[in-house]
């Protein structure tokens, strides 16, 4: 992986932490998410 793509995969990561961040817990829980989740929704490690 170049340092190109490195930097847009963390910009990306960023963005994701922060639009998730954003959201309240009503919000949250529609989605069936919840904060502990983040980082694993971020990285696109979360098993759906």
């Amino acid at each position: 992986m170049t340092i190109r793509q490195r930097l847009a995969q963390f910009a990306q990561y960023q963005r994701t932490m922060r639009e998730l961040s954003n959201l309240d817990n009503r919000q949250l829980n529609d989605l069936g998410i919840t904060r502990a989740d983040f980082k694993a929704i971020a990285t696109g490690k979360l098993a759906q």
